[in-house]
């Protein structure tokens, strides 16, 4: 079944102290299901990388290493979102213009979404958007 992949998601495959059972099912999912992106994510992702390696959580070698992987994945970007839904979903459920470009997509696609986040989950689950779930969770 194809799902909308969020940035929190990908970026829990980066880190081991940040893996979470949700990644791992996006993660697997991806070599039979087509996987949507909004064109933010692109953005979302490398700065999420530059943020730790300025912390010194990870470095340079480490995230080029994570984009080489990324770019080889089989993810399609969409770069024209219906601008007025992404900001009724944000006004709605309280979100970032950047979160709702994720439940916007999902919702517009009639897809799942693959998130970590809280908020989007809650706001995904009142739009009656599913989301990923792995098993017992």
């Amino acid at each position: 079944m194809p799902f909308v992949l969020d940035a929190s998601v990908t970026m829990a495959w980066a880190f081991d102290d940040e893996s979470h059972p949700v990644a791992t099912l996006a993660l697997a999912r991806m070599s039979n299901d087509q996987v949507w992106v909004p064109a933010i994510w692109w953005y979302e992702v490398r700065n999420a990388l530059l943020v730790s390696e300025w912390n010194e959580r990870s470095t340079q070698s480490r995230s080029d290493v994570l984009l080489r992987y990324l770019s080889d994945l089989p993810v399609l970007i969409d770069e024209s979102p219906e601008e007025e839904t992404v900001f009724q979903m944000a006004r709605k459920h309280h979100l970032s213009f950047y979160d709702a470009t994720y439940l916007e997509l999902a919702l517009r696609n009639q897809v799942a979404l693959a998130t970590l986040d809280r908020k989007l989950r809650i706001a995904a689950r009142k739009e009656s958007v599913e989301t990923l779930q792995a098993a017992g969770r």
